[in-house]
């Protein structure tokens, strides 16, 4: 056995030998071409190892074949292991992962206590815009589990999007180091590593931390998602939503948060009140609660994710020149304390693709595969429209080519109508520590075909990267249900350094288009341009009014209504008059439409 292969354990096979292929023992007669070729994806095992040199036996781990079982037995402590011998359980298994098309590698089979390295568990490729769950306790390997489905969609040309909330994905965009604990696993699952790196762009929320900045109008991200992050209840949802109403209407470009607060100013103030009769009787008390939430939600900061050049989430749909999808990777570290934020912008960036993207059917590899960490963020304290929203937005999004892959905790996280969605299930390790864990665990279970495991007792023994995993065969049926020990990511495992990161951000082609934030003209100025133009009428009234009684106390005829259309000509002429006016004139005819969540649509 060389240096490099781990020592196994008494009364375990060797995980790095091919099962179904056994190299006979010395003084065997020699195999036939057939019996000696590998399966495919695996290495030939070396002539050196076929046979112990001291006692002719078997070399530990290369199983013997049936016909000589009897004659050659293995070396102490070895155990023999071949695919007919397989438990008729543990061959069903792997029957339902022999798919014939492209698909996603996740590792081998466990059972039994011991890994199958022939027995490959995957997920067919043109079934990943069916949706996925990923979850399992913390420090169980979700984390790496999403960088390896990550590598191995951009490696056939799938475009990725993944949250990366503790910083530690960026190392996609290098390549991984070889180690002892790198080796031995993928020895053990039959896997062929080597490191690689995969084309990367990083994006930040707002530009707060390294990356190109991400930012929405407040017009696209709606009164639904707003409500959200503003942490309103149901009435002042429904406020807000008439406040959008209005503006809507006006054709006022609610561009960031002062444009918001401006109209809302406007509507509680004497010219506005009559402006909240005309859309539904808003309250004016409930109008002064949701301008008290953004001035406390500008003063924590929130301020830079709203605004102008919106970010355009087509941008995640790109692939490498070399044909490799796109990995995108929103960093997430230094927000990681706005959770309602950041999870409430990831679904914002799915409702945007979801209302922008065309109808494509079923398609032979996804358009985008989406994943969307701290799912249970999104879910919290969610309003029954909100919760109405995200299932519409599950369900109908595959047909635009894009899957979708909830990260979190556990299945009870997320709301049973979108958890229907998810034909994909990657579960890792649970633990049941208190009586809470226990209920949760067997509410897992509960959520998985019928299974020759225990899984309560498999859920709670699995190891860090193991997994147990169901998806859908190419069929559209469900797998049946894996124990499985997961591959090593080829990429690197842990964050580039600073310098790396900031070099990709700022090579990009994107940064120059989005690093720069503009404020074009928006509501605030037109409201603004309003407030001066009502009060240079006033003015003018004034003056004319003066100047009528300068006349009837008997100056020079004619001298007070000259005054007067010489105000009115100078207010009309105005630089700010004339802006105002052109405002006006383009806002005609330009009232804007609203998706689900209330998201704008795009023109």
């Amino acid at each position: 056995m060389s240096e490099s292969e781990p020592q196994q354990p008494a009364g375990t096979p060797d995980r790095s030998a091919p099962i179904a292929t056994p190299t006979p023992p010395a003084g065997s007669p020699p195999t036939t071409p057939a019996e000696s070729v590998p399966p495919a994806g695996e290495s030939p095992a070396p002539a050196a190892d076929a046979t112990d040199a001291a006692t002719g036996a078997p070399a530990p781990g290369t199983p013997a074949p049936a016909p000589a079982a009897h004659s050659a037995p293995p070396v102490a402590g070895e155990s023999v292991s071949s695919a007919p011998a397989l438990p008729r359980e543990a061959m069903e298994i792997a029957a339902g992962y022999a798919f014939a098309g492209p698909a996603l590698d996740l590792g081998a089979l466990l059972w039994d206590g011991t890994c199958l390295p022939d027995a490959q568990v995957r997920i067919p490729l043109p079934l990943l815009n069916r949706h996925g769950l990923v979850a399992g306790a913390t420090g169980t390997g979700k984390t790496k589990t999403l960088q390896l489905i990550a590598e191995q969609l951009a490696a056939q040309g799938v475009p990725v999007f993944l949250a990366d909330v503790k910083g530690d994905l960026s190392g996609l965009a290098a390549p991984g180091e070889a180690n002892d604990a790198v080796r031995q696993r993928s020895g053990e699952v039959g896997q062929d590593w080597r490191g690689k790196e995969f084309p990367c762009e990083f994006y930040a929320l707002g530009g707060i931390g390294p990356g190109i900045p991400v930012r929405a109008t407040v017009t696209s991200f709606g009164p639904v998602l707003l409500s959200k992050v503003l942490q309103l209840n149901q009435t002042q949802e429904q406020s807000l939503g008439l406040i959008f109403h209005y503006a809507d209407q006006k054709g006022l470009e609610l561009h960031d948060l002062k444009d918001l607060r401006a109209v809302v100013t406007f509507l509680t103030s004497d010219e506005g009140k009559p402006e909240l009769k005309n859309i539904g009787g808003l309250s004016t008390v409930t109008a002064g609660v949701i301008l008290r939430a953004l001035t406390a939600f500008e003063a924590q900061g929130m301020a830079p994710f709203f605004g102008n050049p919106e970010f355009d989430v087509s941008e995640f749909l790109r692939t490498a020149p070399d044909g490799q999808g796109q990995v995108s990777v929103l960093e997430l570290p230094a927000v990681q304390d706005k959770p309602q934020l950041f999870s409430t912008f990831l679904m914002w960036m799915l409702a945007d693709l979801f209302n922008n993207l065309p109808e494509v059917g079923d398609v032979e590899k996804p358009k985008l595969v989406f994943f969307f960490d701290e799912a249970h963020l999104l879910f919290n304290g969610a309003s029954r429209a909100f919760l109405e929203a995200i299932t519409q937005t599950v369900r109908l999004i595959r047909s635009k080519g894009v899957g979708v892959f909830f990260v979190t905790q556990t299945p009870k996280d997320v709301p049973g109508d979108v958890l229907a969605q998810l034909g994909n299930r990657v579960q890792h390790a649970l633990r049941a520590f208190t009586p809470d864990d226990q209920k949760a665990l067997r509410a897992t279970v509960k959520t998985f075909p019928n299974s020759p495991y225990d899984l309560e007792e498999t859920l709670t023994s699995l190891g860090t990267g193991e997994a147990v995993v169901t998806v859908l065969s190419e069929k559209g049926a469900p797998t049946p249900v894996a124990a499985t020990r997961l591959r090593a990511p080829e990429s690197r495992m842990g964050p580039v350094d600073a310098a790396e990161l900031d070099g990709a951000v700022k090579g990009s082609l994107l940064y120059s288009r989005y690093a720069q934030a503009v404020d074009p003209e928006s509501a605030y100025e037109v409201l603004t341009a309003q407030q001066t133009e009502r009060e240079a009428r006033q003015q003018a009234a004034t003056e004319a009014e003066k100047a009528e009684k300068a006349e009837k106390a008997g100056q020079r005829a004619g001298r007070g209504g000259g005054k007067d259309d010489s105000m009115v000509d100078q207010v009309t002429g105005s630089g700010i008059f004339k802006s105002l006016a052109r405002s006006l004139g383009t806002q005609i005819g330009r009232e804007i439409s609203r998706s689900v969540f209330g998201t704008r649509r795009r023109r």
